[in-house]
């Protein structure tokens, strides 16, 4: 087992964009996690930001219900899901599946950019103390 932060990174087609960018203003700091995503979005990080992550499959065909499943075994440290609050969603039970998955296990979730800089810069705080590491089991 990895003693490094496993971080998933999931967005919605309308803050796709954002999450890129959220990516690279941390890319060096998430280079030593574990990162996944979903298969759009873990698309764009791989090829636009040279990140490494397993990709599951795209939120609509159950993505986020891998990514929640992975979570409920205790395989996710926290989750960044940038979603979009305007644009109705064919699989928003699998959505609120994921992050009340979050609150069941008490994995820290931001579902904006802002949330997400402050989750990450929590998370990541000190790029030059070394790759991040999980403080529990």
């Amino acid at each position: 087992m990895t003693d490094s932060l496993r971080i998933a990174l999931i967005a919605h087609d309308r803050c796709k964009d954002a999450m890129v960018a959220l990516a690279k203003e941390f890319a060096d700091r998430l280079r030593p996690c574990v990162l996944m995503a979903t298969g759009t979005t873990g698309g764009r990080l791989q090829a636009e930001v040279g990140l490494t992550l397993h990709r599951y499959l795209s939120g609509p065909l159950g993505g986020d219900l891998q990514i929640g499943a992975r979570l409920a075994e205790g395989g996710v440290d926290a989750v960044v899901f940038l979603r979009d609050p305007m644009t109705p969603q064919p699989h928003e039970p699998d959505i609120n599946a994921l992050v009340r998955a979050c609150d069941v296990h008490n994995v820290p979730c931001a579902t904006n950019v802002a949330g997400a800089r402050l989750l990450l810069g929590a998370l990541l705080r000190d790029p030059a103390s070394g790759p991040a590491t999980r403080s529990g089991p």
